[in-house]
């Protein structure tokens, strides 16, 4: 599982650590799994909801895919809260919304917490994914931490810009593939 890291210039509380993967399966889509381990008391968790869209996720303690075809101008960004929210923008090109908006769907987002960490897992069925899911895939793989007394930490696999950019292409680690897993 790769694992994410803090922006440097928005440390996270000390001893948290995240990993995430993520899954290509042409029947079901992309199965994406985030896991939150150590002090997760230090982080602000929004409670528990009926599942439904929300706007503003990322203002608070967040979990996200920016999803791309290899090489393609325009992506699809989802957010995961742990309130089991969750929303979808598409833009056609570094952070320029597109005019259409992403079909309706409902995400299951499945979240186990306790003490010593969290984990969100949701599986993004092939209509939400550009062509299908059928062409190689370009993900980043990110989170926003919300810290009990206040700061946000953000969390990629790769951080290009000076600061925190989860548009950024380059931060777009992952190349999956059908049946890939990362």
């Amino acid at each position: 599982m790769p694992r994410l890291s803090p922006h440097p210039r928005h440390p996270a509380p000390p001893g948290l650590q995240l990993t995430a993967d993520a899954r290509l399966d042409a029947a079901t889509g992309l199965r994406l799994r985030y896991v939150l381990t150590g002090p997760v008391d230090r982080l602000a968790i929004p409670a528990l909801r009926l599942a439904s869209p929300a706007d503003g996720l990322w203002q608070h303690t967040c979990f996200e895919a920016f999803v791309a075809l290899g090489g393609a101008a325009a992506y699809r960004e989802f957010n995961f809260s742990p309130s089991r929210q969750w929303a979808a923008y598409d833009f056609d090109t570094y952070r320029q919304r597109s005019a259409t908006a992403p079909r309706p769907w409902s995400a299951n987002i499945r979240i186990d917490h306790d003490e010593s960490g969290l984990s969100l897992q949701v599986t993004l069925p092939p209509h939400m994914l550009p062509a299908n899911g059928r062409e190689p895939l370009q993900i980043a793989l990110t989170a926003v931490l919300e810290a009990t007394d206040g700061p946000l930490s953000y969390w990629a696999q790769r951080h290009p810009a000076a600061q925190p950019d989860f548009h950024h292409r380059e931060s777009f680690a992952l190349m999956l593939t059908l049946d890939a897993t990362a």
